[in-house]
Order: structure tokens, then sequence, then C-alpha cells
């Protein structure tokens, strides 16, 4: 997230907690006749209401003055990879569950790899041996 926007945010945040802290500060304040009985109203909600208004006055002011900078460019998406293709027989492990070309990562260069035949296998995630 850019800076601007996060200076921005923070900023109005701020600023509407000082307005609530200081209505409420005032409307304690309203409420007592002795200068007394308001001092804690004072200390409690509105000085520290303004001070939220200032800092929130200053957040949204150093938002407005960034440089606005343009988007940074997302990475190209990655090239899907083709599927292995070959057009020999399909093959499969001893005791295997899946069907793999014969050019396959998971099968080729293995000498233990047999004809997969007429056996009941599941498509090789990596290879795809056939369409879904």
């Amino acid at each position: 997230m850019p800076t601007s926007r996060i200076l921005l945010w923070s900023g109005l945040a701020a600023a509407a907690g000082g307005a609530v802290l200081s209505a409420l500060g005032w409307y304690g304040i309203s409420g007592e006749r002795f200068a007394e009985r308001q001092l804690p109203y004072l200390a409690s909600c509105t000085v520290p209401g303004a001070a939220l208004l200032v800092a929130g006055a200053v957040l949204v002011a150093a938002a407005a003055l960034l440089p606005v900078r343009p988007p940074e460019p997302s990475p190209p998406p990655p090239e899907e990879t083709p599927r292995p293709s070959s057009d020999g027989p399909l093959l499969r492990v001893p005791a295997g569950t899946l069907a793999h070309r014969p050019d396959c990562p998971l099968v080729a260069g293995k000498a233990e790899a047999v004809e997969a035949g007429d056996a009941e296998l599941a498509p090789c995630p990596v290879c795809e041996p056939w369409p879904p």
C-alpha cells in the first residue's frame, strides 16, 4: 500500500477520533457548573481530542504533499509450461497407481517402468497423459 494512502487514512481516523473526544469533552463540561468539576473532562477528553485533530490534519496534509508515484508494473505472468508429449505407450511403475507418458520425468530412464496396458490408473499430474 502506498505511503500516501496510509498517511491519509491514518489522518482521517485520528481526526475522527479527535472530533469524538472533543464532542464528549464539551458535553461533559457543559453539564458541570463549577470549574473544578470541569477539569477532568478537559484533561481526559478535550485536550487529547484537540491533539488528535491536529495530528490528523498534519497527516492528511503530509499525504497531500507526497508525490504520487505511478503504480509499479506487475511481473508478467509465468508462461505455462507445455505438457510433455510423446507417441509411445503409457507407462507405470510396478504397483503404481498413475499412468505416465514415456517422457514423463517421473518414469523417464527407469528400467522398472512397464507398459500400463489395461490397468485402471489415474493420470499423472505432471505429464497429464490424457485430457481430464
